[in-house]
């Protein structure tokens, strides 16, 4: 095996039988933001959350805005780089093999669970072990089919064999779904009820408290592996039940920090003094997701249909303002490394007439009523569903709004009873993790809009399998013209981050996922 160094090494590049090695420490720069000099100890910080996480359990609840808080919590082996770079986090340094179907990784020394055990080998590879297995009822099972097994080799290492080569396999490793916890934790069947009560991860903080429909508390871990991390004593997330409740929180300073559910928002609180607004770049999506499982949209006739009545730019504007940018086939962050020529790409310009022809081809003369999914605390699907409503009448289309609570639309998901809704989440910047359990094929994926596409399925997997970047750029090009021509999704646009704070929060940065991984290097001023 050769060596060398993962600073700017993408992981597509990772399988050509070469190894990364990293020295501990070596990227605490990049770990969930920037290392402030001369940091304040201590101090609480009080954020507001328009949606309220519907548990904390990183294995089994798959909503984004679970994610956004456990990132806290819990850890994997790699962290998130926004750039592409998983960069190790629980993992200090690992191998590939030759033909690319064995990591070895050493794992970081000295790290501690918040119930005050050492984390060591058996922990990692019981953890991942669980996670992929599907009975255990993951919704990421599917990000790690290829596992075959995963070995303790000595106290500090450990070995994944894959069925098959996975360029993505470290990013994948990270803790959107998963993480890891003591062994053996998931026997006790009260376990995953308990997550909602304490943490048991290894991250820089702990559990201290969580109220639906009030607050999450959370405290400094003292035992973090970083040295004088994190920097707060608590963070305390109070659930807000709208945008005008948040705003007039801020403006009277009982919450510190937001990230604005709707970025136009921040026309009502810019000129506040006192108040910083601070833009990031997003890898969020908001798009139309279309279910084939309910009857008309079992057609792709109607499908198509619905894309060519669709505007954009109209629903972008009535949902975000100027604070977005209209996407296609790939979220913004994501789109000059991946994107498709707009060109390219089927249903991408609006055409009413043809939205018809089509929809009378399929049998619907006339049209038909549909019934669109919002969900409550996501305020920026209420004017779109109306923009929405306003442009699917013009070919006939009468649709009916229903809100729902997170939850329910989670169990929707899950159970792939989807019909047709508006999502909002927020992928890893890699292609593999954005489409393939969301977009192929039962069992390997989830195919959570019952898609069924054989030729989709395919191309994923060849995407997921090849080295080179080149070839793996082109083949999920192909992916995304079939994504655009088949319609089981309509990416309308991503949403760029906004974040308003008061002046006392220093140092916080807004990670593209939405994740709020930049409270871990936040500190709180005089």
């Amino acid at each position: 095996m050769t060596r060398h160094s993962l600073k700017r090494a993408f992981v597509g590049a990772l399988l050509c039988g070469v190894a990364a090695i990293t020295a501990p420490g070596a990227f605490a720069e990049d770990l969930y933001g920037p290392i402030p000099a001369n940091p304040t100890m201590g101090g609480a910080l009080n954020m507001g959350l328009l949606v309220e996480p519907p548990g904390l359990d990183p294995f089994h609840q798959a909503a984004d805005a679970r994610i956004r808080v456990t990132v806290l919590m819990y850890q994997g082996l790699f962290y998130e780089g926004g750039n592409g770079e998983a960069i190790p986090l629980l993992a200090e340094s690992f191998e590939v093999s030759e033909d690319g179907l064995e990591y070895t990784i050493k794992l970081r020394d000295g790290v501690v669970f918040h119930n005050g055990e050492a984390m060591d080998a058996e922990d990692v590879a019981y953890s991942y072990n669980y996670i992929r297995d599907p009975e255990n009822g993951s919704p990421g099972a599917g990000d790690f089919s290829v596992i075959e097994n995963v070995e303790v080799v000595d106290p500090l290492t450990v070995k994944f064999i894959l069925s098959a080569p996975n360029a993505s396999l470290p990013m994948t490793l990270g803790n959107k779904y998963g993480a890891v916890v003591p062994a053996g934790y998931f026997d006790d069947p009260s376990a995953k009820n308990r997550m909602n009560a304490e943490s048991v991860g290894t991250g820089p903080f702990k559990l201290v408290e969580f109220n639906p429909n009030s607050n999450l508390l959370l405290e400094r871990n003292e035992d973090y592996w970083e040295e004088g991390v994190p920097y707060l004593d608590e963070i305390d997330f109070a659930f807000l039940p709208n945008s005008a409740s948040m705003l007039v929180a801020l403006r009277n300073n009982r919450i510190d920090l937001v990230k604005l559910e709707r970025p136009q928002d921040v026309q009502q609180v810019e000129s506040v003094e006192g108040l910083e607004v601070e833009r990031w770049p997003s890898l969020n999506q908001k798009p139309i997701d279309l279910g084939a499982e309910l009857a008309p949209l079992d057609d792709v006739r109607v499908r198509q249909a619905i894309a060519l009545a669709v505007d954009k730019e109209e629903i972008k504007n009535a949902s975000v303002g100027d604070y977005g940018e209209v996407i296609t086939t790939m979220p913004a962050g994501m789109a000059d490394a991946w994107g498709v020529p707009t060109d390219e790409l089927s249903f991408m310009s609006r055409d009413v007439e043809k939205a018809k022809a089509l929809l009378a081809e399929a049998g619907h003369p006339d049209g038909f009523d549909l019934t669109l999914t919002t969900i409550n605390g996501y305020d920026w699907m209420d004017p779109a569903a109306v923009t929405l409503k306003e442009q699917l009448a013009e070919i006939g289309i009468n649709l009916n709004i229903q809100r729902v609570d997170l939850g329910v639309w989670i169990d929707n998901f899950r159970g792939k009873t989807m019909g047709f809704t508006f999502n909002d989440w927020a992928s890893q910047p890699d292609p593999h993790l954005l489409f393939y359990r969301h977009f192929h094929k039962q069992p390997e994926g989830a195919d959570f809009r019952n898609w069924n596409n054989d030729e989709a399925s395919a191309l994923l997997d060849a995407g997921r399998a090849e080295s080179d970047p080149q070839k793996r750029k082109e083949i999920y090009a192909d992916f995304q013209k079939v994504l655009a021509e088949t319609v089981p999704t309509i990416m309308l646009f991503s949403a760029d981050h906004v974040t308003v704070k008061n002046g006392k929060v220093q140092n916080f940065s807004q990670h593209p996922t939405g994740w709020y991984y930049g409270l871990a290097r936040t500190y709180v001023g005089e």
